[in-house]
């Protein structure tokens, strides 16, 4: 199968637009390293290789391959994933990478554990889109096995964030550059969908503005009740649930949601 073809139209969806610039994505993120330890623990348990579904650069397929786990990482962006694939080699890791959608996975195995962090849950923005992740997932999935995922709680404060711009963060490029993150969003409770607008401001020595820089995302917000449901439909049963990767009970004050799936049983949703 090409997949290269037959991701044409997938790869340059809009909202893939914030990994357009894998290197930019691995400064703003592979200092995060939270949800290794949870992971790492899982992974221990139930053993066999890992499918890392959405693995972007390697943030976490990579430095489990090196502590010695088998691991498949999955992810439509192929730039993102050829960087994952350098930085493997960098590390004389060896982890197999498929560029695939992970709503119409062809993998010739099932495993014991499949995951998804980095909140990806929220990228497939509807109904049918996340039924088909999940039917892509129980598929892969052996009887008893374990769906991993996170997703940022809908609480009043994420979704109804005020319009201007609003400070993120901020962190130095390779070459000493200071860069600024600012946000605005506006949630359609239609679609459950949040609109964002990401804004970096590169500045020079002196601080003053070199550059900016303007991406969008569209992220899904799906809520506890109806997540339960949703997994409940697709022979999954919540098994853990926690507020951050620490373990610590979901409140409104905690900023994600953590699920541990397993899966009970085949289902048939021809």
């Amino acid at each position: 199968m090409d997949m290269k073809k037959s991701l044409s139209n997938h790869t340059h969806s809009p909202n893939l637009e914030e990994y357009n610039d894998p290197t930019m994505y691995d400064m703003e993120n592979d200092e995060f390293d939270g949800d290794f330890a949870f992971i790492e623990k899982w992974a221990s348990l139930m053993g066999g290789t890992l499918i890392d579904l959405a693995c972007g650069t390697g943030r976490t397929a990579i430095p489990l391959a090196e502590k010695g786990y088998s691991v498949i990482g999955v992810d439509l962006h192929e730039g993102m994933l050829e960087r994952a694939k350098l930085k493997a080699e960098e590390e004389h890791t060896d982890i197999r990478f498929e560029l695939q959608n992970c709503e119409e996975l062809e993998l010739d195995m099932k495993s014991s554990m499949i995951y998804m962090v980095g909140n990806a849950f929220q990228h497939f923005l509807t109904n049918e889109a996340q039924d088909k992740l999940l039917r892509s997932v129980a598929a892969h999935l052996k009887s008893g096995g374990v769906f991993i995922f996170n997703t940022r709680f809908p609480s009043a404060e994420e979704l109804l964030q005020a319009a201007e711009e609003e400070y993120w963060r901020t962190y130095v490029t390779d070459d000493g550059k200071q860069v600024d993150v600012y946000t605005t969003s506006h949630y359609d409770a239609l679609t459950q969908v949040q609109n964002y607008i990401i804004v970096r401001k590169m500045k020079q020595d002196d601080l003053t503005i070199e550059n900016e820089l303007r991406t969008t995302i569209q992220l899904r917000y799906t809520y506890p009740m109806e997540m339960e449901r949703l997994l409940a439909r697709h022979g999954f049963r919540v098994i853990e649930l926690y507020g951050d990767w620490e373990e610590n009970p979901p409140v409104d004050s905690k900023p994600e949601l953590i699920y541990v799936c397993q899966k009970e049983k085949e289902l048939d949703m021809n």
